[in-house]
């Protein structure tokens, strides 16, 4: 259980890392054009505090799943993840107000089965 539990936390903080740096990129603004347009703006980006907040949870979380790949199956493991789709799109519509279609949140569902499964396949 306690593995099961690392797993959701991995997850979870993933997410969170991937709202903060999407948050900061909000701020910093989209980035194209040519090399010359694109250099400052990832410059731009890799200073902001959001991003910087971002990118050291996917640190922590990174040293968080080798723990969890050192006690469980790859297989059960590395399917767990996709819960973060479902985490993701819940989160994306609550804070930035991102519309979730019909068919998205029916896809989150069989990504849940699908988990479910695998989880208990052991």
């Amino acid at each position: 259980m306690v593995n099961y539990i690392l797993l959701i936390i991995n997850v979870f903080l993933t997410v969170i890392g991937q709202i903060l740096m999407k948050q900061g990129m909000i701020k910093v603004g989209k980035i194209e054009g040519a090399l010359a347009d694109v250099v400052p703006k990832l410059i731009q980006a890799f200073t902001n505090p959001f991003v910087i907040g971002g990118i050291s949870i996917y640190g922590f979380t990174t040293m968080l799943w080798l723990i969890i790949l050192s006690r469980v199956k790859l297989s059960i493991a590395y399917p767990m993840l996709s819960l973060g789709y479902l985490f993701s799109m819940f989160f994306a519509w609550l804070l930035f107000k991102e519309s979730v279609p019909k068919a998205r949140i029916l896809g989150a569902i069989i990504i849940c089965a699908g988990v479910y499964l695998v989880a208990s396949g052991e």
